[in-house]
């Protein structure tokens, strides 16, 4: 009897032993599961983050090669009446030498010319009689840029909207109007670039008055490679009147390559 309750005593704390030990595996497998699933998910978090990071600096990458071809570019002309003079091109007007700059001809990395004196003091012409006549236009403007400048603002809209939005409105390092020191962005009094219906009209039927153009005109993204933009001044100097009346881009007017980047 007492060997009888003796086993039955043994049998019960074994099962109770069995038990405990069968908890304790049930929590620590849970426990583990949780580290694991919180494991993954930082690692998860961190490839995110490494992915994302990896892909800015991939395409940084990019663009500084595409920078590095850009400054290293071989001189070629696609037409014949364009001229390559070692650090930019440029074509015969009637009545002086015409540059050039468009996403098929740009302007060299060290091409530093600071703001054109004369284009400055035509637009400043421009700005009074605009401000006299009612127009809501500031006395400040966007003029020259370095290649410098223009490489790290293209770039931050590149990460903003993507390399193939940019490129509709935002100039390669290298390729923009503004490193010629003959192009301006005229800005109202808000603060905000020029599209004022009333405005946009008056520059497009008076600018060649002061030597300018409109440069990206309305209904020529084909032609100039850029959506239109009424606030953008190009100093052409005498021929402005012929070009602005024929209602042709500048590509058009002189029957030079146009549109967009060999890339795109």
């Amino acid at each position: 009897m007492t060997m009888k309750y003796s086993k039955l005593i043994f049998l019960a704390a074994s099962v109770l032993v069995l038990g405990a030990c069968s908890s304790d595996k049930d929590t620590t497998g849970d426990s583990s599961d949780k580290q694991a699933a919180s494991s993954t998910s930082t690692v998860k978090k961190q490839d995110a983050e490494n992915g994302k990071n990896s892909s800015q600096d991939t395409t940084t990458s990019s663009d500084s090669a595409d920078t590095k071809k850009e400054q290293n570019h071989e001189a070629k002309t696609l037409d014949q009446n364009v001229s390559y003079n070692g650090s930019h091109y440029s074509v015969k007007g009637k009545y002086d030498e015409i540059l050039v700059v468009n996403k098929h001809y740009p302007l060299s990395a060290s091409y530093n010319p600071g703001e054109n004196s004369t284009a400055k003091a035509e637009l400043l012409k421009l700005i009074a009689d605009m401000q006299a006549q009612g127009y809501a236009i500031s006395d400040q403007y966007s003029g020259f840029r370095s290649y410098d400048t223009q490489t790290e603002l293209y770039q931050n809209y590149v990460n903003q909207d993507g390399k193939a939005a940019a490129d509709r409105y935002s100039a390669r390092p290298g390729y923009s109007e503004h490193q010629t020191g003959l192009a301006f962005d005229l800005i109202d009094k808000n603060g905000n670039l020029v599209q004022e219906a009333g405005a946009s009209q008056w520059l497009l039927d008076n600018a060649y008055k002061y030597g300018f153009i409109v440069r990206y005109l309305e209904g020529k993204e084909g032609s100039t490679g850029y959506m239109p933009e009424s606030w953008h001044l190009r100093y052409i100097g005498q021929e402005a009147k012929e070009i602005a009346q024929s209602g042709k881009s500048l590509e058009e007017y002189f029957g030079i390559t146009g549109g967009g980047y060999e890339d795109q």
